[in-house]
């Protein structure tokens, strides 16, 4: 038992070793670029194919191949990678969500490139560097993490390193060259990830699909590290490889002894799926989304008619056997799950294959105990549609990377425990629906299964829903501030999405009349989701146009060519925008402006001056507004900063009152605390409403208590027009609503006139801040709590807004300012409290 329990532990740290240079590998990329490099198994993999050419079919002595691998071809592919991806992606100012989703273009293109040129096979002769001592690997992986750790610590360049993690723009002035650091850790990550495969390559399957996706599944070492700890990523590596190892030992019995037996075998899932599920996230809030499309555009009427001619065509032209034709509408249904869930609710979805796959599982698994395949397929849907609210609940609390890990990890998990397991797929039929056995007759089936499926899409464009989804694409804390309830409408576009996801994967099935789990490899999830970014997530063309180029590059003679196209496109998405931008505008919304046209709409305001908004009786004829007040508040940030202590304040109906202060000095934390942004742990006092503890509810639960806010940096929707974004503010209120008062609102500001209708991407800051005002009255407030409202605004823009609030504390409004311009505060404040190290002064 002893010699047993010491070679599984050998075996266990030489996997673990190969997960550690992993985790060194991605955490030093990602501390140097800020890039949570996904592409890193692939890098892995081309590598070790090279290794392996040069060896066994070129000759080479391995340890010149071993050199030339490792110290030129490695270190020359990442510097590629940041000077021709990543580098214009950062002078373009991208956030992390943009740099994510073009990785995941580079991971697509070197898949797809390796199967172009070695093909889709295994290889089993990969040749071996460092022997079978797993001790040789793990001195290698100390020794290369005691290097990286000295030259951190004690070199200019560490240094310098060091400078651009805490603060990149601060170190380009203080004259550090972050393209340099930045180019040097993309260098040393790709070696990092040549040397992990090179090592793997003799132990796992060297196949395109199978190491990239091994890879991928150890990035948990390196979420366990929070990005950041070279020990703590070697050590979870190391740990999670060993108990992998030793749980091999057990064979569990009775009816989950299979699935225990899977889990045993693929620990690094679960601590992925654990690291992303249930640990601290990385990113953060509103910072790492997917940004929204630059315009909107329409779909012309002509070209609808042509692709709906050309989707009928294999009915009239092509022979019986229509194979490739019946697998264009299923994958498009699964696209448009993406669309949906991404194009329209702009989270980060990497796990659909996941959701396509069980739903064509369970429709194959209900048709195999004797359910007629149509009802097996429509009964498997809901089933999946359940699967995504009890995987999406615990994902959606995420943000941009981590909801990109979450998303990702929960569909490794299926593919490795459910999808490819024996005990969940064996002995599985699937036909055809009766009456639906020839081609062109299931072909027509499916044709009006996806008619139905983007009437239903295109319904939810529209709409109070269609709305709300594009706020929180937009901007999601500007959405809650809105009184959307974000929770539930991300949980919403989830369990829709995988509702549709699971109807296409069954109807894939169905159409080749098995159920193959390659068919939903979370590789092709990364395929599909990079597919519908390149053609435009919001348009319902989209997955029409990709599943018909996917399906017919991969049904040619050179497979990959699919991979590899969408993988360059994606990679380019710095240069290339969406194809879908090549479409027009939709009626009634024109071009953007372009630089010296006049806004359309006024900007004096003039019509809004000297009267009072409709908010009902004032104070004296009717009830007491309520008041706004914090108690003795403190709020301490993780790491012990006090950003808040002891704080007081009350707020009172017909009065304004502004808060002023230095940068830093808790006005803006204090501000957040009041809308419900940032909430203290219990015990570090109280907010409350007209007497009622609000400290610890929402902020969109807030603006349906009558809270409304603007922000510092603009909040408003720019995929909506002016009148869509002020009408949500109304429509989040809660009840039936007032329309009218959407059109007091928009008269208030001056937007009544033609710029109602212009999009809010096209309009200069001036107005955008009008917009945002009249969205945040809409909702028939109370209490108006307004952050630095005169940022950007000119002399004459910041004094009708002066007039506008006075007006509107005259009409019994409690209003809130924070601002820094002396002379606005001076206008309209009735009570100034100056704020310094997180104390009100006075």
């Amino acid at each position: 038992m002893a010699s047993l329990t010491y070679e599984l532990t050998l075996a266990g740290l030489a996997v673990g070793s190969a997960a550690a240079l992993t985790g060194i590998g991605l955490v030093v990329t990602y501390r140097a670029t800020g890039v949570l490099n996904l592409a890193h198994g692939a890098v892995a993999m081309v590598c070790a194919y090279v290794l392996r050419g040069l060896v066994v079919d070129q000759g080479w002595p391995l340890p010149v191949a071993a050199l030339v691998t490792l110290l030129v071809v490695a270190p020359a592919l990442g510097l590629a990678l940041d000077r021709g991806v990543f580098r214009p992606l950062a002078l373009r100012g991208s956030n992390p969500a943009q740099t994510l989703v073009a990785t995941i273009g580079v991971f697509v293109l070197l898949v797809g490139g390796a199967v172009l040129l070695w093909g889709p096979g295994a290889r089993d002769d990969a040749p071996v560097l460092l022997g079978d001592d797993p001790w040789a690997q793990l001195a290698a992986v100390l020794a290369l993490a005691c290097a990286v750790g000295a030259v951190t610590r004690w070199t200019r360049f560490g240094r310098e390193l060091r400078a651009v993690v805490d603060n990149r723009p601060l170190a380009v002035l203080a004259g550090i060259d972050a393209d340099r650091v930045a180019a040097a850790g993309w260098a040393f990550g790709s070696f990092t990830a040549g040397l992990t495969g090179v090592l793997l390559a003799p132990y796992v399957r060297l196949d395109p699909y199978g190491m990239p996706l091994l890879v991928v599944e150890v990035i948990a070492v390196a979420v366990i590290a929070r990005m950041r700890s070279l020990p703590v990523a070697i050590g979870a590596a190391l740990a999670i490889g060993v108990a992998q190892a030793q749980l091999t030992r057990l064979h569990p019995e009775g009816w989950a002894g299979p699935l225990l037996q899977a889990v045993g075998a693929n620990l690094f899932v679960v601590a992925l799926l654990v690291a992303a599920l249930v640990l601290p996230g990385i990113g953060g809030k509103g910072r790492d989304a997917l940004p929204p499309p630059a315009r909107a555009t329409r779909v012309p009427t002509a070209l609808w008619l042509v692709v709906g001619v050309l989707l009928l065509l294999p009915l009239g032209l092509a022979g019986s056997d229509l194979h490739t034709a019946v697998q264009v509408p299923a994958l498009a249904v699964i696209l448009l799950s993406l669309v949906v869930v991404t194009g329209r609710g702009g989270q980060i979805a990497l796990g659909q294959a996941a959701y396509a796959g069980l739903g064509a599982l369970f429709t194959a698994l209900l048709a195999t105990a004797g359910v007629p395949t149509l009802l097996a397929l429509v009964l498997a849907v809901p089933m999946v549609a359940v699967t995504g609210l009890l995987t999406g609940w615990p994902a959606i609390r995420r943000h941009g990377l981590a909801l990109a890990l979450a998303t990702l990890a929960v569909g490794v998990a299926v593919s490795r425990f459910v999808l490819t397991q024996p005990y969940a797929t064996a002995g599985l039929e699937l036909g055809r629906p009766a009456g639906f056995s020839d081609d062109r007759a299931f072909y027509a089936l499916e044709l009006v299964v996806l008619a139905g499926c983007l009437a239903l899409a295109a319904a939810l464009r529209r709409g109070r829903t269609g709305r709300a989804l594009a706020a929180l694409r937009d901007h999601e804390p500007g959405a809650e501030a809105a009184g959307v309830r974000v929770p539930r409408l991300k949980l919403l576009a989830v369990v829709l999405g995988a509702a549709l996801a699971a109807l296409g994967g069954g109807l894939l099935g169905v159409g080749l009349r098995a159920f193959d789990p390659e068919q939903y490899d979370p590789v092709r999830g990364l395929l599909w989701f990079a597919a519908v970014l390149v053609l435009g997530a919001d348009s319902l063309l989209t997955p029409l146009a990709a599943a018909a180029l996917l399906t017919t590059l991969d049904a040619g003679p050179q497979a990959g060519t699919a991979a590899a196209l969408i993988g360059l496109l994606a990679a380019l998405t710095a240069r290339i925008p969406p194809l879908t931008n090549l479409l027009p505008p939709p009626h009634g919304r024109p071009p953007p402006r372009t630089r010296g046209q006049p806004d359309t709409g006024p900007a004096d305001t003039r019509r809004a001056e000297g009267r009072a908004y409709d908010h009902g009786p004032p104070p004296a004829e009717g009830p007491a507004r309520p008041g706004l007040h914090v108690h003795d508040l403190t709020l301490t940030y993780p790491g012990g900063v006090t950003a808040l202590s002891h704080v007081t304040l009350g707020l009172s109906p017909a009065r304004v009152t502004a808060l002023v202060g230095p940068n830093g000095a808790g006005k803006s934390t204090l501000f957040d605390c009041l809308a419900g942004t940032l909430r203290p742990h219990r015990g570090q006092g109280r907010v409350t409403l007209d007497g009622a503890d609000i400290t610890h509810r929402s902020a969109h639960a807030r603006t349906r208590l009558g809270i409304a806010r603007t922000f510092q940096r603009l909040a408003v929707f720019p995929s909506l027009t002016v009148e869509e974004n002020v009408r949500l503010g109304e429509e989040q209120k809660g009840g039936r609503g007032d329309p009218a008062a959407v059109e007091r609102s928009l008269r208030l500001f001056g937007l009544d006139g033609p710029v109602r209708h212009r999009a809010a991407a096209d309009l200069p800051t001036g107005t955008l801040r009008r917009v945002e005002l009249a969205r945040a009255l809409a909702g028939r407030p109370h209490t108006l709590l307004l952050d630095e409202p005169a940022a950007g605004l000119d002399a004459a823009e910041t004094a009708a807004l002066a007039r506008i609030l006075a007006a509107l504390a005259a009409d019994g409004l409690t209003v809130l300012v924070v601002e820094h311009d002396p002379d606005l505060v001076a206008g309209i404040a009735h009570t100034v409290h100056p704020m310094d190290g997180g104390r009100i002064l006075s």
